[in-house]
């Protein structure tokens, strides 16, 4: 009777792993590389993105995980620029962010969504140079 159970336990613990490992394969991460558009450039790295945009800057930090159906939520930090100097009383410190969007084939749908302000959505293309007009 304890020899059923224990075989038992073991076939239901295996079929966890598997059922574990299955998951795991069906995530996918953002291709490494450059990623360009209107207004924006991103370089992606294994385990963090930075994104440089006609004014500002962002860091996406973590696992650049995607789902199944090339679909991501990811936080990080935004930082708006400007021409001129930086001034005394300017924190260097960035903004909590929220990247979403999903990728299909070699394009990108990135929106950046920062606390109450108004979401700006940007398209990308794998392998393409940003087109930015940088402060000055």
């Amino acid at each position: 009777m304890l020899r059923r159970k224990s075989i038992v336990v073991l076939v239901v613990l295996m079929l966890l792993m598997i059922s574990a490992a299955a998951r795991i394969q069906k995530m996918r991460h953002i291709s490494t590389g450059l990623w360009g558009g209107s207004h924006i450039s991103m370089k992606v790295g294994a385990k963090s993105a930075t994104i440089e945009y006609d004014c500002a800057n962002g860091v996406i930090d973590g696992p650049l995980v995607i789902d199944a159906n090339g679909n991501f939520k990811l936080r990080g930090t935004h930082r708006a620029e400007h021409g001129g100097p930086i001034r005394a009383d300017e924190s260097s410190e960035g903004r909590p962010a929220t990247y979403t969007g999903s990728i299909k084939g070699n394009e990108m749908t990135l929106t950046l969504k920062l606390d109450d302000d108004e979401p700006q959505t940007f398209t990308l293309e794998k392998g393409k140079e940003g087109e930015l007009f940088k402060c000055k």
